[in-house]
Parts: C-alpha cells; sequence; structure tokens
C-alpha cells in the first residue's frame, strides 16, 4: 500500500463509476458501501482522471444508467489508500464507506453509440 498526497492546494478529485441505482441507494443511505465487487475485494474502487476511461471501457462496456462520481483526494483521508493494480499502476482505493460529504459531483455517464461520454476537462 501506498499512500500518495495531493501536490499544493489543489482540489484533486478521484472518480466512481456505479450505476444510477447505486447512486439513489447511497442517497437514499447517506453514505456509499461499495458495489459488489467493492464488497467483494474488500474496499471500493476508484479511478484517478488519467485511468476513468480505460476503468469504464474494461468493467463497464456497453453499460447503460451509469453516474461518474467525483471525490475529493483529501476528504477521504487514511481511509485511502494507492496500490498496484492494472498493469502496474496506482490505484486509488477506499477501505471502508465513503461518505457523501466527500462527493464534490455525480453527473450522468451515457452511453453514445457503444461509448460512455464523459465530461468536458477529463483526459
Amino acid at each position: 500500500m501506498v499512500p500518495r498526497k495531493s501536490a499544493g492546494s489543489r482540489v484533486s478529485l478521484l472518480y466512481k463509476i456505479m450505476s444510477k441505482q447505486e447512486w439513489e441507494k447511497a442517497q437514499a443511505q447517506g453514505i456509499y458501501k461499495g458495489s459488489e465487487v467493492d464488497q467483494r475485494d474488500g474496499f471500493i474502487h476508484l479511478s484517478a482522471a488519467q485511468q476513468v476511461r480505460a476503468t469504464a471501457q474494461k468493467h463497464f462496456f456497453g453499460k447503460v444508467d451509469l453516474v461518474l462520481i467525483s471525490v475529493r483526494e483529501e476528504s477521504l483521508g487514511p481511509s485511502l489508500k494507492w496500490e498496484t493494480s492494472r498493469g502496474g499502476d496506482l490505484f486509488p482505493h477506499i477501505y471502508g464507506a465513503l461518505k457523501l460529504d466527500a462527493i464534490s459531483e455525480a453527473t450522468p455517464l451515457p452511453l453514445v453509440n457503444g461509448v460512455h461520454q464523459f465530461p468536458a476537462g477529463l483526459p
């Protein structure tokens, strides 16, 4: 497990892709406890900005009714760990539940012609 800090005072965002149903459940409960895969693995999978498109392609290909959750890295505290995963890249993982106050935005992630349409500004 490799901890990583944000550079400077800039807000660093991490991303979670989830179904609209999962997002609605998290809002109703006031906390997100993770998907079935997250719960099986023992942590909530997140992606950095440069990783999130590949995550969508690999794990959410062809899926509709998705939401892209933007999470403020600095609000996660010690529950955030950066760990080696796909291709030796470091991925952010949350050990524990995701508190909704750590979320800065929830954006629909529509599927158009087989490709998820990410908000402008993501790499």
